[in-house]
């Protein structure tokens, strides 16, 4: 059997004879203690400060002006926005659990730290989305729309491709099934969702459910630097591993990728088709724009033609927070961050 489809095994919780500077993310040595000053990569340390001065908690926003304005949007605004909330909360559902069992197969401390704040963080985008609904609508309501996000055959499609690489990972933990798990992941967390985000901000644009839309906004960021996670992590499990690092596992990432931004705009298309204002083309093009972004992170070529941001109007509406020492593990250049204004924008995640 070859290293990369060799079953991982958990990984003990202290191994006092191995050095605490983890020897490799999976497979390697580590005692399983995580001190801060000596850690394989240390720019993780500066990933992990970002991810913990984002955090937020659901019930710091006040729904009350969203409260009074949702009986003055129209029944088909209602109507969209309680079938996208619901959606993206089946999906942030996914993450919590999949990013703990993760966990369980990282040697190194410093990885698995950082997958333990983006499982509380992904906790906190559910909350979020139930705490919204709490505000609007009984729940009586609220389980009738997640049962419908259940039973919804264009969500399971889109779910599927996700729920099947997490499935085959927590079936038999590989090499390989977690290479193709993360890929997944930057799925979820960089390309999926976007079409929900982009209905609320549209609102947003129109002065409606303001409230909300920058609840989503710090749920996008925490989702563009968990992507960013992801794909530095997918970099550098590649370069230690040069059995994963194959012609057929970057064609698996370019095919994912695409698959993942057609189901993206078949939803977009079904779940927006009736909304005025929101260009389904344009739509399109910004999916390929945000999949070509997601390429480049993890070190491959555009897959789609480059092109400026299609809906730039959404930077108006998302609040991008991001440190200013962070750089690139593979591409030694500074980023800098700073919070998001309708002329800065976030491109560079």
């Amino acid at each position: 059997m070859s290293f990369v489809d060799t079953p991982l095994t958990k990984i003990k919780l202290l191994n006092p004879t191995y050095p605490n500077k983890s020897t490799g993310l999976v497979n390697g040595q580590s005692s399983g203690l995580l001190n801060w000053n000596d850690i394989a990569y240390p720019q993780m340390y500066d990933l992990y400060q970002t991810l913990l001065s984002n955090f937020w908690k659901a019930q710091e926003i006040n729904m009350q002006d969203d409260i009074k304005q949702w009986d003055h949007l129209t029944d088909t605004e209602r109507d969209v926005f309680l079938r996208i909330n619901t959606q993206l909360a089946s999906l942030d559902s996914l993450q919590t659990p999949t990013m703990t069992q993760v966990m369980d197969y990282v040697t190194d401390s410093s990885f698995k730290a950082i997958f333990a704040v983006i499982a509380q963080q992904e906790a906190v985008h559910n909350e979020s989305y139930s705490y919204i609904l709490s505000s609007i609508v009984p729940l009586a309501e609220q389980n009738k729309r997640f049962n419908e996000a259940k039973a919804d055959p264009i969500v399971q499609k889109r779910n599927q491709l996700i729920l099947d690489s997490y499935d085959a990972f927590h079936k038999e933990p590989t090499p390989q099934k977690l290479f193709e798990l993360a890929i997944n992941s930057i799925n979820l967390e960089g390309i999926y969702f976007y079409a929900g985000f982009a209905f609320f901000y549209h609102l947003a644009q129109q002065q409606k459910m303001l409230k909300t839309s920058t609840m989503i906004s710090y749920i996008q960021r925490d989702e563009m630097q968990h992507a960013y996670f992801i794909s530095q992590f997918i970099r550098i499990l590649l370069t230690e591993n040069p059995d994963l690092n194959t012609d057929e596992n970057i064609q698996f990432a370019y095919q994912t990728i695409a698959r993942a931004v057609e189901l993206e705009k078949e939803w977009a298309d079904y779940i927006l088709q009736d909304i005025e204002g929101i260009d389904l083309n344009e739509f399109h093009h910004y999916v390929e724009y945000l999949a070509n972004k997601r390429l480049r992170q993890i070190g491959l070529e555009n897959h789609y033609p480059e092109r400026d941001n299609p809906m730039a109007w959404i930077h108006v509406f998302s609040d991008e927070m991001m440190n200013e020492t962070k750089s690139d593990f593979f591409e030694q250049k500074s980023r800098t961050y700073t919070k998001v204004s309708s002329s800065n924008g976030f491109d560079e995640l």
